[in-house]
């Protein structure tokens, strides 16, 4: 792995993944302790704000019906239903008004795990001058891993930062960090 600058610097990005009202503790999708890792991210956002690194912050943002509900053969519960409380960002979580917004999960024919997944953000992040990015929120072991990943294969450098992502199982998150590092990502 090539020698990593562990300060983020103005080229960089922050990428804040599905830090969702649903994901959350009292949420139709909940995991353990989510809401913990708020006040971390929000520091995070606090520096990135200072030194003026770019902000994103993804979202899913499922219609009725979505095909990743289990009641259309998917994985997961009804969660993060348009315009619901559930698919708002946690209320404690402090986005600047300069953050960009992506919105994913909304076809009817697939899920979109990744906040790259045919959302045009790595158009866009490169149109930005992005080269690295840091990533955080939630859950580490689905769509935080989705996002890394496809950020590595779309040719960024990627950081994950452990202390701002939390997994739905330790075993799964364990397995997740192994594939992210495996990938190339360097685990911050």
């Amino acid at each position: 792995m090539p020698n990593i600058r562990l300060n983020m610097e103005p080229d960089d990005a922050l990428i804040v993944v599905d830090v969702q009202n649903d994901f959350c503790p009292g949420g139709l999708l909940p995991i353990e302790d989510g809401h913990k890792i708020v006040p971390v991210i929000n520091r995070w956002i606090e520096a990135a704000v200072t030194i003026g690194v770019h902000v994103y912050a993804s979202r899913d943002w499922h219609p009725l019906g979505h095909p990743s509900f289990q009641d259309n053969g998917g994985l997961w519960p009804p969660h993060c239903i348009q315009d619901s409380h559930g698919a708002r960002f946690h209320p404690d979580l402090i986005l600047p008004a300069s953050a960009i917004v992506i919105t994913k999960g909304v076809r009817f024919d697939q899920d979109q795990n990744s906040a790259f997944d045919q959302t045009g953000l790595s158009f866009k992040l490169k149109k930005d001058g992005i080269k690295r990015l840091w990533v955080s929120g939630l859950a580490e072991d689905v769509c935080v891993l989705a996002t890394v990943t496809d950020g590595l294969k779309d040719g960024f450098e990627v950081i994950l930062i452990s202390k701002a992502t939390k997994p739905i199982t330790i075993k799964s998150g364990e397995n997740a960090r192994r594939n992210m590092r495996d990938a190339g990502a360097y685990i911050e």
